[in-house]
């Protein structure tokens, strides 16, 4: 039974499939992960799994994460998080969730965050085409109206202008696993997942349409 699992982007590269035809692919390194905490409905109102995941030095956990994590003999994990599940049967605290809870074909939602591009203009952040290079122009790269002339006038909010560009959470939906290798703790996932190299990524079974019972981790 697989509910996630936490894992690191490795980067971009190439499958080939039983046809021979090349398949983009991104390698991630994920788990394992330990199992640092059980809820259940009669102490937490529900039922979740919360796994640990990554090293971190000593002296950037404070003492009640240590506390927490020492339950599990393992003080020194550096991302937390946790998956609603149903029940909590074939689950034991200090238990290990791993790869091998996945399999080849395999849908799979992938969340993390964008590449942060800093703070970027019109054109970049959101494909506004450009103003006349010649003729006397100096709007080349402005945005031109940003609101009305007439009363009341105002920059209605949601208006589309320069500011800060990528660095958010987001979902890469319906990922199929090409490969999965227990040794290296590695999963092939077809397509591209969010984030540069080294980005943290949560990994969870697809939820299919219309299933409420699937649920995400936080």
């Amino acid at each position: 039974m697989s509910i996630g699992i936490l894992g690191k982007k490795l980067g971009m590269s190439q499958f080939f499939d039983e046809q021979g035809k090349s398949v983009p692919v991104t390698l991630i390194e994920a788990g394992p992960c330990r199992i640092t905490q059980l809820k259940n409905n009669d102490t937490d109102g529900y039922a979740a799994v919360q796994i640990g995941f990554g090293e971190t030095r000593e002296k950037l956990i404070n003492k009640p994460s240590k506390g927490h994590l020492n339950k599990t003999g393992d003080s020194l994990l550096r991302h937390l998080r946790e998956y609603r599940v149903d029940g909590l049967d074939g689950f034991e605290l200090g238990g290990s969730v791993t790869v091998g809870d996945f399999e080849a074909g395999q849908k799979v939602d992938v969340s993390g965050d964008t590449i942060g591009r800093g703070f970027s203009g019109y054109q970049k952040r959101h494909g506004f085409s450009r103003g006349p290079m010649t003729h006397g122009s100096k709007n080349h790269r402005q945005p031109g109206s940003i609101g009305p002339g007439t009363t009341p006038g105002r920059i209605y909010p949601g208006k589309r202008m320069a500011g800060r560009y990528g660095g958010k959470k987001i979902t890469t939906r319906g990922l199929t696993i090409l490969k999965v290798d227990n040794e290296r703790n590695l999963l092939v996932v077809k397509g591209s997942v969010p984030g540069k190299p080294g980005a943290l990524l949560n990994i969870r079974p697809a939820l299919r349409v219309g299933d409420k019972s699937a649920k995400g981790g936080k």
